[in-house]
């Protein structure tokens, strides 16, 4: 299977007009990848709160991200979450993912969403590898 980026990722595409054109920082000896965004208004779920998709999109990204950084190109298997507070649309969060190990195809990855310091959300994920 190919992956192919055509700059339209709803998290990382550049030439997405809707989406957040989120850059990222790579560390690739510590597979690490980070981002810091803005959450716009018209991502809320309730008033004022951001969707909890949202949430989930980027931590699904940064965790795929820490893994393209380190070489792996991945398509993700599965996702668990785990909401700790509600995230105030307007605010400006942190997302973290590092690869935390690595089984034949299957690479797993921890995912951070940060406020001001504070956890409001975070992930454990299963990557799949589709370069081998």
């Amino acid at each position: 299977m190919q992956v192919v980026d055509d700059g339209r990722c709803f998290i990382c595409g550049q030439d997405n007009p809707v989406g957040f054109k989120a850059t990222f920082i790579i560390d690739p000896e510590k597979r690490r990848a980070e981002t810091t965004v803005r959450i716009a208004e018209h991502f809320q779920g309730w008033q004022g709160i951001t969707h909890g998709g949202i949430i989930s999109a980027l931590l699904d990204e940064i965790c795929a991200q820490a893994c393209m950084g380190s070489g792996l190109q991945v398509v993700t298997s599965e996702i668990k979450l785990r909401y700790r507070v509600p995230v105030p649309t307007g605010s400006i969060i942190t997302v973290i993912g590092e690869v935390t190990g690595e089984r034949r195809r299957l690479v797993t990855v921890k995912g951070y969403a940060e406020l001001e310091g504070q956890l409001v959300a975070e992930a454990d994920v299963i990557m799949f590898r589709v370069d081998r």
